[in-house]
């Protein structure tokens, strides 16, 4: 429902905000004339009937919602409003210094990137997405295109936090053994949906049910939009579900300044471990950051 309230009074000069809370300066509103009320007041109800007929519109049968976007009160009309769309998420970027298929980053730096493999319940994703911004700390998810379908929300949550989004595959099956075209359409499948539901094919691409690409698999990447394919030198093995102390023991017992770990949503030992994990890191001097930053 929109409801429109019309101020009694003239409004004070207020301050609008950009998208990401920052102050764009004042803007003074000039009194109204009372001549001209009543025409404002039949297009706000013309803008309520508008805003009423785009949100049915909206509700369609792929059960895509799309992501709410703050309305600046200056805009010129409220279609503007609903026309407006969130910025696009990062691009893959090349790094000419790092190989086409990357297992760690830079070893002088302390900073380690956390990636996961983005499928399984959204509940769990979303307090491990939860636990490691209470730590200050930004990760990397590599989303099967599926559950994207299954949860499209999930996809502006993970780029709303501030972490790295990317590729890993439309269904999660045994990639290096597929035919040339049977792997262009798990990967293109994947970068289709993440850029209907974010503008952007993501940031990276990891093959699903291996820890490294076969040359077919990197150079169809590279065709779909990918640079490189972003492996991992430490694995958590938490997939295994060993329990949160395994866990925690088997990423920090690997980690080093540059070290990429493979981690997983959709166990509860994951989630378990993750604040010790990020307390361990902090000790050391280690900081969780996106693969992006991470390379950066």
């Amino acid at each position: 429902m929109v409801r429109v309230i019309t101020p009694a009074r003239p409004p004070q000069p207020s301050l609008d905000r950009s998208p990401d809370g920052s102050s764009d300066g004042s803007v003074a509103r000039a009194a109204p004339d009372p001549r001209t009320v009543p025409d404002r007041r039949a297009a706000l109800r013309s803008g309520v009937a508008l805003a009423a007929g785009t949100l049915a519109a909206g509700c369609s049968t792929t059960g895509v919602v799309a992501h709410p976007v703050a309305v600046s009160r200056t805009a010129a009309s409220p279609s503007a409003h609903l026309s407006a769309k969130p910025a696009a998420a990062p691009a893959p970027r090349r790094f000419p210094q790092q190989p086409a298929e990357i297992t760690h980053g830079p070893r002088d730096r302390p900073r380690v990137a956390l990636t996961f493999h983005g499928q399984g319940d959204p509940a769990v994703a979303k307090a491990l997405l939860g636990e490691a911004e209470k730590a200050g700390a930004r990760v990397t998810v590599l989303a099967v295109g599926s559950w994207l379908d299954e949860h499209p929300d999930i996809a502006r949550r993970i780029l709303d936090g501030g972490h790295d989004l990317g590729n890993h595959t439309l269904r999660h099956l045994a990639i290096n053994a597929m035919s040339e075209a049977d792997a262009e359409a798990e990967i293109r499948g994947c970068a289709d949906r993440l850029r209907r539901l974010t503008g952007s094919i993501g940031t990276w691409f990891r093959p699903s049910r291996t820890p490294t690409a076969s040359a077919l698999v990197a150079g169809v990447a590279r065709r779909v939009g990918y640079p490189h394919v972003l492996s991992y030198d430490v694995d958590s093995l938490d997939y295994t579900s060993p329990g949160a102390p395994a866990v925690t023991r088997q990423v920090i017992g690997g980690v080093r300044e540059g070290s990429v770990v493979s981690l997983h949503f959709g166990y509860a030992d994951t989630v378990a471990a993750l604040p010790a994990v990020l307390e361990e890191l902090g000790r050391r001097g280690l900081r969780a950051v996106t693969t992006t930053e991470l390379l950066s």
